[in-house]
């Protein structure tokens, strides 16, 4: 055997896993599809900023374990509140629109506990004609990249009634954070894997660079890619990729725009686009500081936003920017970057709902197979599903199934 684990996925949950398999003395290599390490996390420097492409907040964080993780690398942990539930001086949503549309959340949270539909289909909860459907939806959209007629209840529930709201951040950013926890291992870039195959005494990777042998392997690749047979498995894990299908990425897309010239807008501050509108933008602006807006863009809304392409998903969340700020606020808004999860080779998406009656697929795709080939990944975590830490808390798990598996 070249390696006692093989690792596939250089994300949270391949970091996790290398850390601890490399502590507990296990030769390990990681195969990465594409040319970086952190996956869905994902850092880049523009303009003097640091901006986070894909996830970028520590969620739950009192019971995060990335918050040790940064503290250990000297990473500055930003513990302060997030402005997300503020509309900046009430501009296209007034206070009294924003508790009522609390309110109309809050109640269709409470049908869900109290009276889910047979469905569990999310969307079957909402208010027959609810003046605030449209805000419900675009909420999913944030929370779950999903619209809520492909949402499961019972899944939501599992992730929203564990989750706190202390939502804290990285000031190097929460990618940076992950790529500089990756163990000192071989590590081997742009080795997309091909089959991942059971042998007589341990597991066979093919690659685009060669076969890899190892005594056991770790899979994280994105429900999204499992489901696509871009990697081939034998028969025996029908029912892992059947259940990977069931967990589908919803997609999360941002864009950034440098903030230049006297624009009078103030830190840490939010909006809405238009709270009537399911595909409508969220705006954090000038998140720790920094000159720039990052508008987010969730479900349908950032579906949409792939389809027309960058320079019209720019135009359109200016337009949204300048409906609640004025036209004046175009001259100081500059593009500078911009994410395309469904368009990202080897993930294809950005975190994994349940569709409707599929909660149990988690537990499925989480099972090992033949006591050699383990899987990973936020999809297979029965409740922080959707989050990094998810992936990274995933990654340890599967680890620990190994070593209990190698010392039985």
């Amino acid at each position: 055997m070249d390696h006692d684990v093989a690792i596939i996925g250089a994300g949270a949950a391949g970091i996790a896993a290398a850390r601890t398999l490399v502590t507990n003395g296990r030769s390990v290599v990681v195969l990465e599809a594409s040319d970086r390490v952190g996956g869905r996390g994902w850092t880049i420097g523009m303009a003097g900023m640091t901006l986070d492409l894909g996830c970028g907040w520590l969620h739950s964080a009192e019971r995060n374990p990335l918050v040790a993780e940064g503290e250990a690398a000297n990473f500055t942990v930003h513990c302060g509140p997030s402005a997300w539930q503020e509309q900046w001086r009430g501009l296209g949503f007034t206070p009294a629109e924003q508790a009522a549309a609390r309110a109309a959340w809050a109640a269709l949270d409470a049908r869900f506990h109290a009276a889910p539909p047979e469905s569990d289909r999310a969307s079957d909860a909402l208010e027959p004609g609810g003046a605030w459907n449209a805000f419900c939806r675009a909420l999913s959209g944030y929370m779950n990249g999903a619209d809520l007629d492909r949402l499961s209840i019972a899944d939501f529930l599992a992730y929203d009634d564990a989750a706190s709201e202390n939502n804290w951040r990285v000031h190097e950013g929460y990618g940076a954070l992950l790529a500089a926890r990756l163990p000192h291992v071989e590590l081997r870039l742009t080795t997309p894997a091909r089959r991942v195959a059971l042998g007589d005494r341990g597991v066979r990777i093919e690659t685009d660079r060669g076969t890899v042998s190892a005594r056991a392997a770790i899979v994280t690749a994105s429900s999204n890619v499992l489901a696509s047979g871009a990697m081939a498995f034998d028969p025996a894990a029908t029912d892992h990729l059947h259940a990977a299908a069931q967990l589908p990425l919803g997609l999360a897309d941002k864009l950034f725009f440098e903030l230049i010239g006297n624009h009078g807008l103030e830190v840490e501050t939010h909006l809405i686009g238009n709270p009537r509108d399911a595909n409508t933008g969220s705006y954090y602006v000038r998140p720790l500081g920094q000159p720039v807006i990052e508008a987010f863009f969730g479900g349908p809304g950032a579906q949409q936003l792939e389809r027309v392409g960058v320079a019209e998903a720019f135009r359109l969340a200016a337009d949204e920017l300048a409906g609640l700020l004025g036209s004046d606020v175009r001259r100081h808004l500059r593009p500078i970057a911009a994410s395309a999860w469904c368009r990202t080779a080897w993930i294809n998406g950005s975190y994994s709902h349940a569709l409707p009656g599929q909660a149990h697929a988690r537990a499925t795709l989480a099972k090992p197979l033949d006591g050699r080939i383990f899987f990973a990944g936020e999809a297979t975590h029965a409740t922080d599903f959707s989050t990094a830490h998810g992936a990274w808390q995933s990654g340890i798990r599967a680890a620990r199934e190994i070593l209990e598996a190698q010392t039985a």
